[in-house]
């Protein structure tokens, strides 16, 4: 993986690492791993894929997100059992958290497998509610993708979603550069250069771990396969310092996107969607990885589902003492190694946020309609 760390390192130049240390706050791991999260229960509203969003119950009746009784490890997954009717979407996952957490905050994602396919479009992103943004909208309060990989392509991919003000610098990983989405951008995409990011060679690996740090010098993200998991982010750690993590995987730094204007507390969130006529479902992009149509093919068999899920080890969240935790019963939900975060309130509200082109939201929807009918 030399060749990967020497690529990303001569794209982002120096970076200066500069002591940062956080403290835990909520750890979402084994048995209560779902009692802090709010199920979608809806047909999918952000990208128009082909997936319905159950809800806490249909999930928990159908086994489409439980945790583990052997392992402690929490799987979210797309119904991979029942026979779809055409023309109708298949039940699938969409859970937000319901604390929120601002800048000065990191949170650490160790899973065992991800959601991969034909068809199949995972993401584990952050975003800002409803109840934050109010009047305003998406995608104001800046979102952030830390895990987003669709069909079966090589790897994973990182993107921001902002207002006007972000952007990063162009390289060869770099799909997009204007993180500005409020126009009908597609945010600055990067493409993640490890293939172990994505797909079997992912779980092959042992899974891995994501790491985003939203601080007020920048967003930083790592990615680590589980043979180059660092022991500073062991479970066993009450705290992480990220200087002591090593470059980042992806940087977007501060001079060049105003990290403490755009982005207001976010709500983590998983998802799993089929299809969506912006990215995974649309054909050109479709037809690079996939043969036949997204829907007609894919969709309508429960066969082609049997590695569509993710496998959580744990999420857990540090914080710097000065960072906005956001938390549904106006009170930390776990208690901190060291100094808590200050700013603490109540949180409600409905997740924001579009991974496709506002703009074309007609033209989407139309699309959908087509889809279903084939």
């Amino acid at each position: 993986m030399k060749s990967f760390a020497l690529l990303i390192c001569g794209w982002l130049g120096t970076v200066s690492l500069v002591s940062a240390q956080y403290n835990l706050v909520k750890e979402y791991a084994g048995q209560g791993f779902l009692d802090d999260w709010t199920f979608y229960g809806g047909i999918d509203n952000l990208t128009w894929g082909n997936a319905t969003f159950v809800d806490a119950t249909t999930a928990a009746t159908k086994k489409l997100a439980y945790v583990d009784a052997t392992t402690n490890h929490t799987i979210l997954r797309v119904d991979n059992s029942t026979k779809v009717a055409p023309g109708t979407p298949r039940n699938s996952i969409r859970i937000n958290s319901n604390d929120l957490y601002g800048v000065g905050s990191v949170w650490v994602a160790d899973f065992l497998h991800v959601p991969f396919g034909c068809s199949v479009w995972g993401a584990f992103w952050s975003t800002a509610t409803s109840a934050e943004l109010a009047p305003a909208v998406w995608p104001a309060g800046g979102e952030i993708d830390t895990f987003e990989a669709f069909n079966l392509e090589k790897s994973s991919q990182f993107t921001l979603h902002t207002e006007p003000g972000c952007s990063i610098a162009n390289s060869p990983l770099a799909n997009s550069t204007n993180c500005d989405s409020s126009t009908g951008g597609p945010g600055c995409t990067v493409t993640n250069a490890d293939p172990r990011s994505y797909g079997s060679a992912f779980s092959q690996a042992g899974g891995g771990v994501f790491v985003t740090e939203l601080a007020s010098n920048g967003i930083n993200i790592w990615f680590f396969s589980r043979p180059d998991v660092p022991g500073a982010i062991s479970n066993s750690n009450g705290s992480v310092d990220t200087s002591a993590l090593g470059t980042p995987t992806i940087v977007y730094p501060a001079s060049s996107c105003a990290v403490d204007s755009l982005f207001k507390p976010q709500s983590l969130v998983f998802d799993i969607t089929l299809c969506g006529p912006s990215l995974a479902g649309n054909p050109a992009i479709f037809n690079r990885t996939c043969p036949g149509t997204c829907y007609s093919d894919y969709v309508l068999d429960s066969s082609k589902y049997a590695d569509a899920y993710f496998e959580v080890a744990s999420v857990r969240v540090f914080a710097q003492p000065n960072a906005t935790v956001v938390t549904a019963s106006s009170g930390l939900s776990s208690s901190a190694a060291g100094p808590l975060p200050t700013g603490v309130q109540s949180t409600s509200g409905a997740v924001q946020g579009r991974m496709f082109d506002p703009s074309a939201m007609l033209t989407i929807a139309s699309a959908f309609i087509m889809i279903i009918m084939i």
